[in-house]
């Protein structure tokens, strides 16, 4: 009997993974883990299963089981599931990635802006993980592209924010980020700007994302929680423009578009967020001085005005806290330059 799915693959957070848990029934014969789960897992093959089972995803009555374990009535099973990205064939790419750090197991990338991070449905080439196909190619000459691991993303960014993404080399180090990203223990700071003077130095908002119900590519938040998973978002004031603010943004959850829907619904849409309404005067002056100011800035930060600054998780083999913290990408520091001398010019 399965009692619930935490996480949905229709609403997909950052996290590419869903938890599944199970109850064996009490008429159940005795059946090895791996049938068992082929059967209640609609098109799930069983060397994929084996493939979850031998990297750690599974556990009965908390403990980690070999794919040969017989079931038996009362057995609680959880299943960490990857869910897999749309695509069906990863062509590698030579697409200059900023590494910032490699070894045997993880890989630590700042992704640049306007760049997806895997393929899918109008975004076959091109993507993050298509540069990363060539890059292992490159580094293992005797890899054919059918060898090419397909478990290493286990969380993403959005295609025009910046920031660290840190994939996986192995299944089980794939296992062990996967496990630490759906138990919030990974370490994320991101740096937005965003609309308006923020009243308070520093808050937090806590509110349900869901999809929007009249456009699906939108999400929204669901205050009285009836819909939607349940998100959190800490955010600090970093600089205020008078008519823009910088904040530093912690992530307690890892849902779609988390940071984007939460600071709309507090009133400071994310600076050209066009899928939100951020490319349009949201707070300022009638004047059109004022408004060739911003479309000017609108030039110098073509996207979303939202980088990830910051990520520390526990290495996968090593067990050693790993923190990195990258510099805001040329566009962002351009636009805070020049909010920045905007304010200064009218206050003398």
């Amino acid at each position: 009997m399965q009692q619930d799915v935490e996480i949905t693959a229709d609403e997909a957070p950052e996290e590419l993974y869903e938890r599944r848990t199970y109850t064996i029934d009490k008429g159940q014969e005795p059946m090895r883990i791996d049938k068992w789960l082929q059967a209640h897992i609609e098109g799930a093959t069983r060397n994929k299963i084996q493939k979850g089972i031998e990297a750690g995803f599974l556990t009965v009555n908390g403990k980690i089981v070999k794919s040969n374990y017989r079931t038996k009535p009362g057995d609680d099973i959880l299943l960490l599931s990857l869910i897999n990205p749309e695509y069906t064939e990863l062509k590698p790419e030579d697409i200059p990635l900023d590494i910032v750090y490699e070894d045997d197991d993880i890989m630590v990338i700042n992704k640049k802006p306007n760049m997806v991070v895997h393929p899918g449905i109008g975004n076959y080439t091109g993507t993050l993980l298509n540069g990363v196909a060539y890059h292992l190619l490159k580094q293992n000459p005797g890899l054919s592209e059918d060898e090419l691991p397909r478990y290493g993303l286990v969380h993403r960014i959005d295609k025009n924010t910046t920031g660290l993404i840190v994939l996986a080399k192995t299944a089980d180090a794939a296992a062990h980020l996967a496990k630490q990203f759906f138990n919030h223990t990974v370490k994320r700071k991101y740096v937005a700007i965003v609309w308006g003077d923020m009243e308070n130095n520093e808050g937090t908002v806590e509110a349900h994302i869901a999809r929007h119900q009249q456009n699906r590519k939108m999400f929204t938040t669901y205050p009285d929680g009836d819909i939607g998973k349940h998100a959190i978002t800490h955010y600090k004031v970093l600089e205020r423009f008078n008519y823009t603010t910088m904040v530093e943004c912690v992530l307690e959850t890892g849902r779609t578009h988390q940071i984007r829907v939460h600071m709309k619904s507090i009133g400071h849409t994310l600076f050209n967020d066009w899928e939100y309404g951020g490319d349009r005067i949201l707070k300022g002056t009638v004047y059109a001085k004022y408004k060739q100011f911003v479309d000017n800035c609108f030039e110098i930060c073509p996207r979303c005005a939202l980088h990830a600054k910051i990520l520390g998780f526990i290495h996968p083999k090593t067990k050693k806290e790993m923190y990195f913290d990258t510099e805001l990408p040329d566009d962002m520091r351009l636009l805070a330059d020049k909010w920045r001398n905007y304010v200064g010019n009218n206050q003398s």
